[in-house]
């Protein structure tokens, strides 16, 4: 992960000619400030380097375009909640893929392997897959805190509440998706 931050700064660096414009330079310093950690959230979202690198753009992107070119007040909020926003999408389309794509191929057969029931990677799918069905409070509060790795202070910043209200959040989030996730197991 070094090597990949260390290489990231030196991208960034060589992609600041003199020659910007102002709405260029701080859509390029919000992406060094806070590129990194948007990553990490990303990839704990989606769990793929392709599907990261498609939502970081989209994200900076949407950042660059905001009300014609304008600056957010609150930059490093509309960053991440335009990634988790771009990620949720991303996982929404993926799903309604596989379930087209299985439906054709299966035609009927909906038989499961108990080796896939214990693949961690089908584990996590069908996580991902849950968070996306959670209200959009809670889904927030489990993106920023447990995927973002912000503490309660910040997520309750970023989406406009207090620190208790995000701890409650999420407990109600996690009840949530052990409840689906168990049901989906039997």
């Amino acid at each position: 992960m070094s090597g990949k931050a260390y290489s990231y700064e030196l991208i960034l660096d060589f992609a600041i000619p003199e020659s910007l414009s102002g709405t260029q330079r701080w859509v390029l310093s919000a992406m060094r400030r806070h590129g990194l950690g948007l990553v990490t959230m990303l990839w704990r979202i989606l769990g793929n380097e392709q599907d990261v690198c498609d939502a970081y753009q989209e994200t900076f992107l949407k950042l660059a375009h905001y009300q014609g070119g304008q600056r957010p007040e609150h930059i490093k909020a509309y960053v991440f909640r335009s990634a988790s926003n771009v990620a949720i999408s991303m996982l929404r389309r993926k799903i309604i893929e596989r379930k087209n794509l299985s439906e054709i191929s299966n035609a009927g057969n909906e038989i499961k392997s108990p080796a896939n029931e214990l693949d961690s990677k089908s584990l996590q799918q069908r996580l991902r897959s849950d968070i996306t069905r959670l209200p959009e409070h809670l889904r927030n509060v489990v993106i920023l805190h447990d995927l973002g790795d912000l503490p309660y202070c910040q997520v309750g910043k970023v989406l406009g509440i207090t620190e208790a209200t995000a701890r409650v959040y999420r407990c109600k989030a996690i009840q949530l998706l052990s409840v689906w996730m168990s049901k989906e197991e039997q």
